[in-house]
């Protein structure tokens, strides 16, 4: 039986239209005549969702009892019993009831599609599993219900259900996604504009990300190798020069012209040695192109248009951006340059941009030597000119400019001996002088043709002829070897200037100092490792690149740092001169670690510390704030106990009333000096257990009279997983600091509403209200806002609620009450497992 096929409709947040537009396709496939049925469709009461179930063929839920309640599911017997063409499933990514035949509905899905039904489904991107903590960060939700990303990966289709941020808050804001009892705590929480722009572009982001896959398959599968410009891709050539900051921005300035561009710089190194370039400048065109929105990439490569061709064509890019060619004009004798060969081998479908800049026709400055030998290149070249140039040139004076006298023929050689030298350096021009010696002997000394010398001078010529080749060789080699020994010290004196930056700047990035080795050395991976001793197994501080090594012994360079730690390298073996600046290296990433080492002990130190300025600040109020207590009870004690006083039953009723109330506020002081105590010192331990609100906010209200607090807690809420103790004293600590900066008469009024997978509870006061800086202050210890006499408490209240909430797994932050005033609002997460009966009083998320 053939497998079915899945159709997904992916939104950026809730109420976009996925289940509308699911409907919607259902309504076309039956008037094609598709056999299409509603295998769980969720309208969360939605009128004009509810309006297009209508018409539609809707299979029986499964009840389940859970917890002295009925909840439904999907009935996948039933589906599989009735066996329709298509089945419509909503909510991917919900989990199901316990008793359920699958822990998630995805995998009741992946049993409809085996037995060979079409599926059409909806989630929201939020679901996806490789995104929570991303999603997490931009909406402060931990998403609990998720559907691995491959799942979502294999459906046959997926269609984007797009809408703008602004849109989305009007079609809330006009209660066709929730009650309107919700719709203000909706769009002050996940539906505001950043969350929704930024789940939006997280969408589209993947979904292009899946297109650029489908399309990267078919071209391999099809062994497409044109380019196609479905999406402008953008190379940028660097050579490490200071023109490289130009080409980059050139490039962006590009990416933005079109749709969706996208900038990619990459950095041909060779494969001998170190590189060719100053690693600061790197630096800086690397952090350039990731600040633009661009990546950077490092390729090795010899030969450097053949490899930036190969990078272009494998990444799709459609335009390459270069530098025109430094090289001054002389230069162009050795060859067209890296500009003008890419442009000639791109063909017709990959475009190239050669950029003027500031740098044009000023050389390339003094290359850096790569060991101590010249480039494979350069010394085939002067064998060539040392051995086959002697050949050429006697052919030529003998056909063509013979008798021009035997003076002139050994300039000419000597002439030749010395391009050798330049060229390949001792051994190619020590074989041009052998070479030419004997041709002058053989063909232009007579006798011709014999290695005899007639004349004694033209001996002494040839001697004469040798001795000056091989000086001038000798010399000419030892100027070029020393060039290039003063530009690799120049480059090794750049390194270590970066190196030293470094430290005097502070750096602690172990990962981005390992990339500078890969990159300054043209390897394949590095790594530190350390080990405690000597016996001990290494282990991997940091790594970067494919496949590190896991050993030294593995690696190909491996470079001591003390007796426990090294720095390890694959790719290739590096010459002995590249260990020096290697060495430096290494000690710089062993400062690194150990300076991450110390910055853990400085943080502990500071935790001691700030446990040290609360334990004096606890003695502070003690002395102060705990006293005032006391004088009462002790006062209206020695009040009663008097016997030069007769107090009437109403006095006495009254002092009685004075010590239970100083005996009241000295418990909380004292209690909230202990809960503030354990949260320093680590010691709140939360059970969590499944609980409901409506039991646990109410004894959180035993403290405040009962004339000053509205509550609304529905019974229909979900149930949280919270740790009860610690969610009352939260809540009752927040409810007393609202009711205490209440005016007279005004009620604080207490709600919780559900929202995604979460519960909120809102404490609103109509109080004097906290500005903007300062809501984040009043969660500190010891901290009072506004005129808050001295011994009506000593600033813990706010600072333990927030502790408490955030040790079970909430948060606590202040926000403004429209009309004025302040709102508390404690966020928790509900329980797993647990699916509420009526979805519209706390609509789910994957709605």
């Amino acid at each position: 039986m053939a497998r079915g096929t899945l159709r997904i409709y992916l939104g950026a947040a809730p109420g976009v239209g996925k289940t509308y537009a699911m409907l919607s396709e259902a309504h076309r496939r039956v008037e094609r005549g598709t056999d299409c049925v509603v295998a769980f469709v969720e309208h969360h009461h939605r009128p004009r969702t509810e309006v297009m179930l209508h018409g539609l063929e809707q299979l029986p839920r499964r009840e389940i009892e859970y917890r002295g309640g009925t909840f439904t599911e999907m009935d996948v017997d039933a589906v599989l019993r009735r066996a329709p063409k298509v089945a419509l499933v909503d909510e991917l990514a919900h989990t199901n009831m316990p008793g359920s035949r699958n822990t998630k509905r995805w995998q009741d899905v992946e049993e409809l599609l085996a037995a060979g039904i079409d599926v059409i489904s909806t989630v929201n991107i939020q679901h996806l599993e490789s995104l929570g903590d991303v999603v997490e960060s931009i909406t402060g939700v931990r998403q609990r219900e998720t559907v691995p990303d491959e799942v979502v990966r294999r459906a046959d289709q997926i269609e984007l259900v797009d809408m703008s941020p602004q849109a989305l808050r009007r079609r809330m804001a006009h209660g066709n996604i929730y009650k309107p009892d919700k719709v203000d705590a909706a769009l002050s929480n996940y539906f505001r504009p950043g969350n929704l722009t930024a789940l939006r572009e997280l969408a589209l982001l993947w979904v292009a990300d899946r297109v650029d896959a489908h399309l990267t398959e078919y071209r391999s599968e099809h062994h497409v190798s044109a380019i196609w410009g479905s999406r402008e891709r953008i190379v940028v050539g660097l050579t490490g020069g200071p023109e490289g900051r130009t080409l980059i921005r050139r490039a962006a300035r590009l990416a933005e012209k079109g749709a969706g561009g996208e900038v990619m710089a990459v950095y041909i190194s060779r494969s001998d040695g170190l590189t060719a370039v100053s690693p600061k400048e790197l630096a800086l065109q690397r952090t350039l192109v990731e600040d633009l929105g661009g990546t950077f990439h490092q390729v090795v490569g010899d030969d450097i248009p053949a490899a930036l061709l190969d990078f272009a064509r494998g990444v799709n890019a459609t335009q390459i951006v270069l530098g025109v060619s430094r090289r001054r004009s002389w230069q162009y004798v050795f060859g067209p340059g890296v500009g003008a060969t890419v442009a000639r081998e791109s063909g017709p479908d990959l475009d190239v941009h050669l950029i003027t800049h500031a740098e044009v026709g000023k050389g390339r400055g003094l290359p850096v030597a790569r060991g101590a030998r010249l480039g494979r290149s350069r010394v085939i070249s002067g064998w060539l000119a040392g051995v086959l140039g002697p050949l050429l040139l006697t052919w030529l004076l003998k056909s063509v400019v013979p008798d021009i006298g035997l003076a002139n023929h050994m300039l000419l050689f000597l002439t030749l001996t010395v391009a050798a030298a330049l060229l390949g350096g001792l051994l190619p021009a020590l074989a041009s002088a052998v070479v030419g010696s004997t041709l002058l002997n053989w063909f232009f000394t007579p006798p011709v043709h014999t290695l005899t010398v007639a004349d004694p001078q033209n001996i002494v010529a040839i001697v004469v002829f040798v001795g000056v080749a091989v000086a001038v060789a000798s010399v000419v080699d030892l100027a070029a070897r020393r060039t290039h020994q003063a530009a690799r010290l120049r480059a090794e004196s750049e390194i270590l200037s970066f190196l030293a930056g470094n430290v005097l700047r502070g750096e602690t990035g172990l990962e981005d100092l390992l990339e500078r080795v890969r990159e300054t050395f043209g390897m394949e991976s590095v790594a530190l490792l350390e080990r405690a001793g000597e016996k001990d197994p290494w282990t991997c501080a940091g790594s970067v690149g494919p496949r590190p090594a896991t050993t030294p012994d593995a690696a190909d360079v491996d470079v001591p740092v003390g007796d426990h730690m090294a720095l390890s390298l694959c790719g290739r073996v590096l010459p002995a001169a590249d260990r020096r600046v290697l060495a430096a290296f290494a000690a710089q990433a062993a400062v690194v670690v150990d300076r991450r080492r110390l910055k853990g002990e400085a943080d502990r130190a500071e935790e001691l510390a700030e446990g040290n300025r609360i334990r004096t600040a606890l003695l502070a109020a003690v002395s102060h704030d705990l006293r005032t207590p006391l004088a009462g009870i002790k006062a209206a004690v020695t009040s009663l106990r008097s016997d030069d006083v007769e107090w009437s039953e109403e006095d006495q009723a009254e002092l009685l009333e004075a010590i239970e109330e100083g005996a009241d506020r000295l418990d909380h002081l004292v209690g909230n000096l202990l809960d503030m105590s354990r949260l320093q010192t680590g010691t709140v331990t939360p059970i969590i257990r499944e609980t409901d609100l409506d039991e646990v906010v109410p004894m959180a209200l035993g403290a405040v009279p009962e004339d000053t607090v509205d509550l609304d807690v529905p019974e229909s809420l979900p149930m949280v997983g919270v740790d009860r103790g610690l969610l009352e004293r939260s809540v009752a600590n927040i409810v007393e600091n609202a009711v205490k900066y209440s005016p007279p008469g005004e009620r604080v009024l207490v709600s919780a509403s559900a929202m995604a997978d979460r519960v909120e509870i809102r404490v609103v006061d109509r109080g004097p209200g906290v500005p903007d800086e300062v809501k984040d202050r009043i969660f500190e210890p010891f901290q009072r806002y506004g005129d808050a006499p001295r011994g009506d408490g000593v600033g813990l209240g706010l600072a333990v609620a927030r502790g408490f909430a955030e040790a079970i797994g909430g948060t606590l932050h202040a926000e403004d009450t429209p009309g004025g005033g302040l709102t508390m609002v404690l966020a928790v997460r509900t329980a797993l497992g647990r699916r509420r009966e009526q979805p519209d009083v706390s609509p789910a998320v994957t709605s």
